[in-house]
């Protein structure tokens, strides 16, 4: 079986109404202390989405392992539909997560199952740097569930999947807190 690391990047610098934060210093130091728990897996392969806090949370652990992140766009943060600036995504991104997958439009559904295609398809042990709602995709997709939000995954938090090639199974939910959309 492989396992899939799912690590939700470290604190944001700026909340939803800035379209690719970076990390803040708490973030950074986030960055750090996931690579520390991290580190004795591997080297194992490291994806990263392409948005910049996630790209910082994995600069430690790929520091660590001497190697270089793959970009992977279906790891990415949900997609913004088309129309809304970042400061007007913030109260549509509020009222989607408390709905359902049912009630999303179809580029969404085709993101989140892109996310479970991609999650689903991976052949070795992987570290993924990502975000709150990926995250979610994957758990819900395994307890099938279609609530956007299943649980809150912390900053940093490492939830682990195993797949055999076409079954994701959830082994480990990441720690949890409060998060908001601001």
């Amino acid at each position: 079986m492989t396992r899939l690391y799912m690590v939700r990047h470290g604190k944001a610098e700026a909340g939803f109404d800035v379209a690719d934060p970076g990390l803040d210093p708490a973030g950074l130091a986030q960055a750090e202390n996931a690579a520390k728990k991290l580190a004795p897996l591997g080297p194992l392969r490291i994806w990263t989405s392409p948005l910049k806090r996630a790209q910082e949370t994995a600069k430690p652990l790929a520091r660590a392992w001497k190697c270089e992140p793959s970009i992977c766009e279906a790891v990415a943060e949900i997609p913004t539909p088309e129309g809304l600036s970042p400061k007007t995504r913030v109260p549509w991104l509020r009222e989607f997560m408390g709905g359902t997958w049912r009630g999303a439009d179809a580029k969404l559904v085709a993101w989140r199952d892109d996310v479970i295609r991609t999650l689903t398809s991976i052949a070795s042990d992987t570290v993924i740097f990502s975000h709150f709602i990926a995250i979610n995709v994957g758990v819900g997709h395994v307890i099938s569930d279609d609530r956007v939000v299943l649980f809150a995954p912390d900053n940093c938090s490492v939830t682990i999947f195993e797949v055999d090639g076409k079954t994701l199974k959830l082994i480990e939910r990441g720690d949890e807190a409060v998060t908001r959309v601001v």
